[in-house]
C-alpha cells in the first residue's frame, strides 16, 4: 500500500497513532503513546492523594447519613400529624378508584 491510500491520525484524547485505509476507512493499525515511567515518590504521592479522596468521600457520606436519619425522622413526624388530622376521612385505595 502507498501512503495516499491510508491517513495517519494522532488521537486527541489519548495521543494514540492511528492508521486508517482511505478506501474503506477500516482501522489498519494502532498504536498508543508510551507513558513515561513515575519514580517511586510520585507514585506514593498518587497513593497519599487517593487516600486523602476515599477520606474525604466517606466523611461526607457519613455526615449525610446522620443528617438522614433526623430528615426521615421529621417526615415521618409531619406524617403523622397529618394522619391525626385526617383520621376522621375514611381511606380511599387509588386503584379501586377505576
Amino acid at each position: 500500500m502507498t501512503d495516499n491510500q491510508r491517513f495517519t491520525l494522532i488521537c486527541p484524547c489519548c495521543e494514540s497513532t492511528l492508521i486508517i485505509d482511505a478506501q474503506t476507512g477500516a482501522l489498519i493499525s494502532h498504536e498508543e503513546k508510551t507513558k513515561p515511567i513515575a519514580s517511586f515518590e510520585e507514585m506514593a504521592k498518587g497513593l497519599e492523594r487517593q487516600k486523602q479522596t476515599r477520606d474525604q468521600i466517606f466523611a461526607q457520606e457519613l455526615g449525610s447519613l446522620k443528617d438522614r436519619e433526623r430528615i426521615l425522622d421529621e417526615k415521618f413526624r409531619e406524617a403523622m400529624k397529618r394522619a391525626e388530622k385526617d383520621k376522621d376521612t375514611p381511606y380511599r385505595n387509588p386503584l379501586d378508584l377505576d
